[in-house]
């Protein structure tokens, strides 16, 4: 990790305005790329619904709130806020275990509307910092897992096999069964899903830039809805080759059903997942556009946090699926030229009048071409790079990688993290970290006049650093900070290295500088500038 004594200062663009000054000022360049997002966000919000075993028309529903509702008290002004893939299993898995069908349906919107509160109450009480206690190999290796089994639970889907082929199988059960759910394939179908998929994974790789302006899924929706008209898909194909949604104004009713209750663990557990994995997967979101944001605007975390939640209890009160900031659309936010909230709400606009006045072309949507940008997705997301970078930092969070996926994919998320967590933690331990410095770093801190010193000592890891990042975050803006690792330092963990290294990057967006010294007398465990470091024989 470089030390920042020298620290240039980066050249900054003044703000946009905000509010209806921000609205006038740049109307144009926000309603254009809120257009943009909208071609990304309408087939994604109703294929996560419709992978999630939810009516795909549940999906709009919840990016319609994120982009209405959410807009004006967001904590972000340049995130797009929706469901988003990483929650399909959750979903699924709680619509499942309350019984499947309607029924399933509405009681895990019940238990969403409970995790909407619960995200409002993080939010309130400032726990957004909290998403640094989580080891970055671990939520990686939930991420994978998510989207291994959204490719398992979506390649029948892609075939347009008959659904009851699926129906019951848990994400290994499902690997097992590609064989036999490719040679019981609908050929007309799987054409449209195969060649979908190949335009989601190749589209990205074009270098013209007038071509790439045209997101990847509204190039597979001018692909597959003609194909499917030439096929004569309403007529020759059954029922469940093409989506069905209905008319949003008919389908806006308060559809939470909160007798699941009775079902007191079943109704923890998804409260939990909905409002941990959620927040965890927003907050993620907000500190990369953060980094993205040309104006080098900062979010806070805990207004977001509590945007979210009122986004979620709202949207879940309809039967709508859980919204966080999502990613990809984000990042398309940023890159088509948003300049403040309003995207947002332009995108949301957007998707009202599609769906409240062209629904009829939404149920020319096969679901082939839904499951294939799904599964380009999932490919995404566990896609063998990840398990390559993983390893060149270090062997241990290749293992803490595989944990968590290992156990998610047998058992659920929940319990994924908490394996990859404890793998951890146990590292650390056989690694020399004294216990006593697993969750709280002795140090020292003083202050003499603009300059800010503070020393650690024992063993800086994910686990105790959210302590000292609270003491960082108290120094003011434009101060010189000199964080020292002592002598009797053992060991610094990779999450330690990369959370540090962001706080470098932050600061200095301030005008200030940080120094660090007493690493060179830690060894590195790998190759790679993050890797964790060890206390020399």
């Amino acid at each position: 990790m470089k030390n920042n004594n020298n620290t240039a200062e980066v050249p900054q663009m003044a703000p946009p305005r905000d509010w209806l000054a921000g609205l006038k000022d740049n109307f144009t360049a926000d309603l254009t790329s809120g257009f943009v997002v909208f071609l990304l966000a309408l087939p994604l919000s109703l294929g996560i619904a419709k992978a999630a075993d939810v009516p795909p028309m549940m999906g709009l529903i919840s990016a319609i709130v994120g982009g209405l509702l959410i807009t004006f008290i967001t904590g972000c002004k340049l995130s797009i806020k929706g469901p988003a893939a990483g929650l399909i299993v959750i979903i699924a898995g709680a619509v499942a275990e309350f019984g499947g069908g309607v029924e399933g349906w509405k009681l895990a919107a019940g238990a969403m509307v409970v995790a909407g509160l619960v995200q409002i109450l993080f939010g309130v009480l400032k726990l957004g910092k909290f998403v640094d206690f989580f080891p970055l190999s671990a939520i990686h290796g939930m991420l994978a897992a998510i989207g291994l089994i959204i490719i398992a639970k979506q390649i029948p889907v892609m075939l347009n096999d008959n659904p009851l082929m699926a129906k019951g199988l848990g994400p290994i059960a499902l690997l097992g069964e590609v064989p036999h759910f490719i040679q019981e394939l609908d050929p007309r179908a799987s054409f449209i899903g195969v060649v979908s998929l190949l335009i989601m994974l190749l589209w990205p790789k074009v270098k013209n830039k007038y071509m790439k302006m045209m997101p990847a899924p509204l190039l597979v929706l001018i692909f597959a809805i003609p194909a499917q008209l030439y096929m004569h898909f309403d007529t020759e194909e059954p029922a469940y080759a093409l989506l069905q949604v209905g008319n949003i104004l008919e389908s806006i009713a308060f559809n939470a059903d909160f007798s699941g209750v009775s079902q007191s663990g079943i109704f923890i557990k998804f409260v939990i997942m909905f409002a941990l994995v959620g927040s965890l997967e927003s907050l993620l979101t907000v500190k990369a556009i953060d980094i993205m944001d040309p104006y080098k605007r900062w979010s806070d975390p805990n207004k977001d946090l509590i945007a979210i939640g009122i986004g979620n209890t709202f949207a879940a009160l309809l039967g709508g699926i859980p919204m966080i900031s999502e990613v990809a659309r984000s990042s398309a936010n940023v890159k088509s030229g948003a300049r403040t909230r309003w995207a947002n709400f332009f995108h949301g606009v957007f998707l009202f009048v599609f769906a409240a006045a062209l629904y009829p072309v939404l149920e020319m949507i096969p679901n082939a071409a839904l499951a294939a940008m799904l599964i380009a997705v999932g490919i995404n997301l566990a896609h063998p790079k990840e398990f390559i970078h993983t390893y060149k930092i270090g062997w241990e969070q290749l293992l803490i990688f595989l944990v968590t996926i290992f156990v998610t994919l047998f058992e659920d998320l929940l319990l994924g993290i908490a394996a990859g967590i404890l793998v951890k933690l146990i590292i650390h331990v056989v690694r020399g970290a004294p216990m006593k410095s697993l969750f709280k770093a002795p140090m020292e801190y003083h202050e003499e006049g603009d300059d800010y010193y503070l020393s650690i000592h024992n063993a800086a890891l994910f686990s105790n650093y959210i302590g000292i990042k609270r003491m960082l975050d108290a120094v003011p803006d434009g101060k010189s900070i000199h964080i020292e690792f002592a002598e009797s330092t053992r060991l610094v963990d990779h999450s330690f290295m990369d959370n540090l290294r962001s706080f470098q990057t932050d600061y200095a967006q301030t005008g200030g500088d940080v120094t660090i010294t007493g690493l060179d007398r830690l060894k590195p465990l790998s190759s790679h500038p993050l890797a964790a470091r060890k206390a020399k024989a």
